[in-house]
């Protein structure tokens, strides 16, 4: 009885005439669009290590040889994506290439997953075109997409704990809809919690879910106790891999160093940027965010409107709502709005644009059926699509030079600038070459990827010189 309710309130939102071939097609357009951002991605794989990227090999190298984070290699972050590094690297070997391999499944991994979210809350076409939509935007040089920063592996777990929390609530939840399968929400409460052990703006895709979850069963007419209960099996869930956590570096004897870093030090850090400051920089960095895929995003902005004049969008008000309110806030702490932040803010921006189509369909369909009558809803089917397809392909023609012609080490400098990053490369060869595998190095600055590429290890944990400079009690 629960399948056909969803499968009826799913086929509300499809076009009359049959849904198979739309589909098809759809699931076709979604293949070309991630075979292209793929090969894009393995024609850079060699692209050398950032700054970021360094840190998160050296502390996964060190895990690789028995060193817990926190011991040797010091930093504010959560240690999931140091955890997430020592396996690509052991799997894909501990090089520029592997790393990047690595990242090329993460990021085909969560578009897939989006597919199948948007195809859940919506429909096969809205699912792809979100799909489709986020594998280019995640690619864009505009958030440094082909570096494989934690923000990447936040949005993997959040998004996979959205999905089962989807199939927690029956489909997302239409109004009078059965309560789907409460046993899954501990196993969505941990993804969420694991999104958060990434990195600790994940935090915001934990209160994503609670807020979901609350006004689904708040709207169905569940009592507050049973709204209390299955919260708290879905904020048990999200607690396991931070408890987990905790408890690994306890037995490893970095406990202490661990909380100073990822909590003490990291609230100071967080807490430098006025909000003065921090408006004029989100206005620079939005432009620079945005540039590269300007219509994607403006139809993003007409996909927080949609429900304003669509049914299907209406009914999904809440999850949206709560999904760009909880990823903008990702993208804020600290107020530092660094360009590799927005990757939190993608899937959110993505199905907002599939959104914004699949209504514009809607709209088109009804115009022309009070209109014209019924013979030109195929006009209705085909334009969005292709408007759509036309804004796929704009960041393709406008990072056309990125994307296809230049060198991994252009890419490079292309992105960041005078940042040392290709020199990091022959300066480490040159180190190996000239010391032993028990010698330590210090780098008078904050080229982290030495210590990967070299092979050596930090003379000291402060493998950032930078944070000396802070203003900040530490």
């Amino acid at each position: 009885r629960r399948r056909g309710r969803e499968e009826g309130h799913q086929g509300a939102h499809r076009p009359a005439g049959g849904t198979l071939k739309p589909a098809l097609w759809s699931r076709v357009a979604l293949f070309l669009v991630l075979l292209f951002t793929s090969a894009v991605r393995l024609r850079l794989l060699d692209v050398p290590l950032e700054r970021d990227e360094g840190e998160y090999a050296y502390a996964g190298q060190l895990i690789l040889q028995g060193v817990p984070p926190y011991r040797l290699a010091c930093n504010m972050k959560l240690p999931g994506t140091y955890a997430a590094y020592s396996a690509i690297m052991a799997v894909f070997g501990q090089t520029p290439r592997g790393i990047h391999l690595g990242l090329l499944l993460v990021n085909v991994a969560t578009a897939v997953l989006l597919f199948f979210l948007g195809r859940r809350l919506f429909e096969d076409r809205t699912g792809a075109a979100a799909a489709a939509a986020f594998a280019l935007l995640s690619l864009s040089q505009g958030v440094y997409g082909v570096f494989a920063h934690a923000t990447h592996f936040v949005i993997l777990p959040a998004v996979a704990g959205a999905l089962l929390l989807a199939r927690a609530l029956g489909a997302g939840g239409g109004a009078g809809a059965a309560p789907g399968r409460p046993s899954l929400l501990p196993a969505s409460g941990a993804l969420f919690g694991l999104a958060f052990v990434m990195k600790q703006h994940g935090i915001f895709f934990v209160l994503f879910g609670a807020a979901w979850l609350v006004w689904e069963l708040a709207r169905r007419g569940v009592r507050p106790p049973g709204i209390a209960a299955r919260g708290a099996a879905l904020l048990a869930g999200a607690a396991l891999p931070f408890a987990l956590t905790c408890i690994l570096l306890a037995r490893a004897g970095v406990f202490k160093d661990f909380w100073f870093w990822t909590f003490d030090y990291a609230r100071e850090y967080v807490s430098e940027v006025p909000l003065s400051r921090g408006a004029p920089i989100f206005a620079q960095a939005i432009q620079a965010v945005t540039a590269p895929a300007l219509p994607l995003w403006s139809l993003a902005v007409a996909g927080l409107a949609a429900p304003l004049w669509d049914g299907p969008a209406r009914s999904r008000w809440p999850f949206t709502a709560s999904l760009v309110l909880a990823s903008f806030a990702a993208v804020c702490p600290g107020f530092y709005f660094r360009e590799h932040y927005f990757v939190l803010l993608l899937p959110a921006v993505a199905l907002l644009a599939a959104i914004a189509a699949g209504a514009a369909g809607r709209a088109l369909t009804r115009w022309l059926a009070a209109g014209r009558g019924a013979g030109d809803h195929g006009l209705a089917a085909i334009l969005p699509g292709l408007v759509f397809a036309s804004f796929l392909l704009y960041p393709v023609y406008q990072e056309r030079a990125f994307f296809f012609s230049m060198t991994p080490r252009e890419a490079s400098r292309q992105t960041y600038g005078p940042n040392p990053f290709p020199e990091a490369v022959e300066i480490a060869r040159h180190i190996a070459a000239d010391t032993t595998a028990g010698d330590r190095v210090a780098v008078l600055g904050s080229e982290t990827d030495i210590f990967l590429y070299s092979g050596r290890r930090s003379a000291t944990s402060h493998i950032y010189m930078y944070w000396l400079m802070e203003n900040q009690p530490y």
